[in-house]
């Protein structure tokens, strides 16, 4: 799941002011509610249209936004204070029924954002799990959100490009301020992030991410229109974009490192920091669970899975202690049996064939699937070393399909163990479902684009148990794989909050990483710096597959021979993205429909 262009400087500013102004002709109050729910979602597209590009809305590709400077950034949470006083002066109780939920989350959205005002995010812009240049390259394939197809789409991208000095000339006055207030990032999130900005301003022109969709302009595209893109992309990278990320690399190598954090690494040595932990804990996990509450739940579900490895071992014929060092985790990870790769031709054939036996077992599961189609790809070479296997969002009217991206860094170090769970996860059912059908639905835009991490990661956790249903871990290599996984999404509980609320050290994590889940030193260093720069963000995995589990107990308790797998699964995704509390009171609102 879960990271923000050639404009005048204050036309973001008017553009949020006008769209957070009430609308003069709205007769109805669900007709003030929808048009106030589109003006918010325009307005949050427009502030992030990096964000909005990611979620399959391309009316901003030509924008790159700049809301890390604090002029646009007080304006924007202006403007959501504005939109909340306006809903607020909708009452529920004003509303048709169908109405309410729609007013219920967007009156939450608003006041999530509102709550994070108080800390200084955007004195913090740059780390490696999803700064805006390492995005922007990202994009730059046109497989991964922004279309690259036609010459329009092709100059939409290259003034994103050239608004990229702008930002990263932003970044550096942020970070100087970051400095000056003792906000500033922690030496190993700092130290993931410098090769890959080296790596972008060290490219020249012909090899540059930045220039790729000039290098592959759209064949029906005339030469004259072809050479005037291959002249600007070539002017504007060596010109202006070069020098600016040199700037950048520059300023991060010889000022901000030196002050970065290398001692107190967690979110609570900042500045405010615990608070600002915690609040980072209710939006990742929807939840006023303590990290507290989670540290102590992830160290319960560490030792439930350990007794599931355990029992597992004979049937691998595993002989030495199953948890100690990692044991049969770090077994399954490196023993020669379970490396059969040699390509990564070979990886991508295996996650294919994998689908091919999944896809025709899903209308068992499921009464409604996403019509979106689904496609498997190589993460592309840029972002492979910090990277984590993820999905992409397609559109929902074909043009492009959802894709799952398989980090192959080495495919002779690619165990086949964790395949089948990854699969679940990141493509069907797992997050390909919950996008797909999300952007089928016929909701607000507001709600049809919008992620909620505990849910959407919850239900892709979830999605990977569902191997048992359909016989895939039958195989006890497979169904070892699934386990990795699981505990790892419980180790995170616990190093995560460790890490923010607890001091632990970034060795002290690391060897419980490695302990717990049998992970390389490499693997373990790559998990823990993820959750130094995106804290929080890994909680709503457990805590969301948690809470669905605990519903379908609680479902087929109440109905007994009425429960319905299939029905059960449409009615959690039949909303789309929810609310962990909000999730079960459709849920028990459900059961007590089906047990009458």
């Amino acid at each position: 799941m879960r990271l923000p262009a050639l404009m005048l400087p204050l036309a973001p500013f008017l553009i949020l002011a006008a769209l957070a102004l009430p609308p003069a002709n709205a007769a109805t109050p669900a007709q003030r509610l929808a048009d106030l729910a589109t003006r918010y979602h325009d307005a949050r597209a427009r502030s992030d249209p990096m964000a909005a590009t990611e979620n399959g809305d391309n009316r901003f590709d030509d924008q790159l936004g700049l809301a890390i400077a604090p002029a646009e950034r007080s304006r924007q949470f202006a403007a959501w204070r504005g939109f909340l006083k306006e809903l607020n002066a909708l009452p529920a109780a004003s509303l048709p029924p169908a109405e309410r939920l729609n007013r219920e989350l967007l009156a939450r959205q608003l006041r999530d954002r509102l709550a994070f005002e108080r800390f200084p995010d955007h004195l913090l812009p740059l780390h490696h799990m999803g700064a805006v240049p390492l995005q922007l390259a990202f994009f730059s394939s046109g497989q991964a959100g922004q279309p690259l197809k036609t010459a329009a789409q092709v100059e939409a991208y290259l003034k994103r490009v050239a608004a990229l000095p702008a930002w990263c000339d932003q970044a550096i006055a942020n970070m100087r301020e970051g400095m000056r207030r003792g906000v500033v990032q922690s030496r190993p999130v700092v130290d993931a992030t410098l090769p890959l900005l080296k790596a972008l301003a060290d490219a020249d022109a012909n090899n540059s991410p930045f220039t790729a969709p000039a290098r592959n302009l759209p064949a029906d595209l005339a030469a004259a229109e072809g050479g005037r893109l291959a002249e600007a992309y070539r002017l504007e990278w060596t010109e202006r974009t070069a020098p600016a990320l040199r700037r950048l690399v520059a300023f991060v190598e010889a000022e901000y490192r030196p002050a970065a954090r290398a001692g107190a690494i967690g979110w609570t040595a900042l500045p405010d920091g615990r608070a600002w932990y915690r609040q980072w804990v209710r939006e990742q996990t929807t939840t006023e669970l303590t990290p507290e509450q989670v540290h102590e739940l992830g160290l319960r579900e560490v030792a439930r899975i350990q007794g599931e490895i355990t029992r597992l071992a004979p049937k691998l014929g595993y002989t030495g202690d199953p948890l100690k060092n990692g044991g049969l985790l770090a077994w399954a990870r490196s023993d020669a049996r379970f490396l059969p790769f040699t390509t990564e031709a070979e990886i991508l054939d295996h996650y294919r064939a994998l689908n091919a036996r999944i896809v025709p077992q899903l209308p068992r599961l499921f009464g409604r699937r996403p019509h979106m189609a689904m496609d498997i790809r190589a993460e592309p070479e840029l972002t492979r070393e910090t990277a984590s296997d993820h999905y992409t969002v397609g559109q929902a009217d074909g043009g492009a399909p959802g894709v799952f991206w398989a980090v192959i860094n080495d495919p002779k170090a690619y165990a086949v163990t964790t395949m089948t769970a990854l699969l679940l996860h990141e493509g069907q059912p797992g997050h390909h479902f919950h996008i797909g059908l999300q952007m089928e639905m016929p909701l607000p835009e507001f709600r049809r684009r919008h992620w909620i991490n505990a849910y959407g990661e919850g239900w892709a956790l979830y999605a990977e148990t569902l191997g048992h249903e359909l016989g895939l871990y039958e195989d006890p290599v497979a169904y070892a794989g699934m386990l990795r996984l699981e505990i790892s999404r419980a180790a995170r509980l616990v190093v995560d909050t460790g890490l923010h609320a607890k001091g632990w050290s970034r060795e002290r994590a690391l060897k419980y990483w490695m302990d717990v889940t049998g992970a390389s030193e490499q693997q373990a260093v790559a998990q823990i710096d993820r959750y130094l720069a995106w804290p929080g963000q890994a909680l709503g995995y457990k805590i969301g597959a948690l809470k669905i589990q605990e519903l379908r107990r609680r479902a087929q308790e109440r109905l007994g021979a009425r429960f319905s797998l299939a029905a059960f699964h449409d009615q959690v995704l039949g909303e789309g993205s929810l609310p962990l509390a909000v999730l079960e009171q459709r849920i028990d609102a459900w059961i007590t429909a089906q047990a009458r």
